[in-house]
């Protein structure tokens, strides 16, 4: 069964698709769509089940959630975008690279990894999936995915960053998190496909990020015949959040060098 994708749409030029990492909504783009709407047609969608989305009957499947996008293209008009991925949003990106190149314009991947879970991971996934259906609750996340989003620095020194975070994160649908816990469990390693994509790419990963190390996004780098990788200083997992100016200085440096070149 299709979904819909509830959608926002600001701005206009090349357009730049930004998807929201696990377990947050496209909310978490706010920064993004003020900072880097002036120069881009920015469109921020949430994820199925995510904030204003329907969950839909669909098995649980990351590629699932890749096809919801090609339609949401399709229903806005845009052709090929540069497309953004954090976390959980990455691996759309990944599979949407995979399933459907032609929209792809570039590709920013940013706080995430080419591989599949390690079992480890795998099994944390399904344990907090069937906890949130047991308890229909977000309990889980709060206690054992929230202090795991932002770094230190942030913890320290920005008490408000981390509040609207923690506020994220308390206000996912329960059902929707089980669901996309499972996809993200059922998930294949990413490199292969990653070899094939013919667009340039941009990796970012916070230096404070301690969910997707460095030694990952070099890896995911390395994949991609023509990526950059750049660290975010003073961040977490969530750097378009954390440092909103760092992120967007380079998405917009990255977004616009991409629109020269495909006039």
């Amino acid at each position: 069964m299709s979904v819909q994708l509830y959608a926002r749409d600001v701005g206009s030029g090349t357009p730049l698709v930004l998807l929201h990492a696990f377990p947050l909504s496209s909310a978490m783009w706010l920064a993004q769509r003020e900072g880097l709407a002036g120069r881009f047609r920015v469109v921020t969608p949430d994820l199925r089940g995510f904030g204003g989305s329907e969950l839909g009957a669909d098995e649980p499947s990351v590629d699932t959630m890749a096809d919801d996008v090609a339609r949401l293209f399709k229903r806005l008009g845009v052709t090929r975008a540069v497309v953004g991925g954090l976390s959980m949003g990455g691996y759309v990106a990944m599979a949407l690279c995979r399933r459907r190149p032609e929209l792809v314009l570039g590709v920013v991947l940013a706080d995430t990894r080419a591989g599949a879970d390690s079992a480890a991971a795998r099994e944390t996934r399904l344990r907090q999936a069937e906890r949130l259906e047991r308890e229909n609750g977000v309990g889980v996340l709060v206690e054992e995915v929230l202090p795991h989003l932002v770094g230190p620095t942030t913890l320290r020194q920005r008490a408000l960053v981390y509040g609207r975070v923690r506020g994220l994160v308390q206000a996912t649908p329960a059902r929707a998190a089980a669901w996309a816990l499972r996809a993200m469990a059922a998930r294949e390693p990413a490199f292969e496909a990653l070899r094939e994509v013919r667009v340039p790419a941009l990796v970012m990963v916070g230096a404070e990020d301690t969910l997707t190390t460095e030694d990952d996004a070099r890896a995911l780098a390395d994949a991609l015949p023509n990526a950059e990788l750049q660290v975010i200083a003073r961040a977490g997992h969530l750097g378009p959040v954390e440092q909103p100016e760092l992120f967007n200085e380079a998405v917009a440096e990255f977004t616009a060098a991409l629109a020269r070149t495909s006039r």
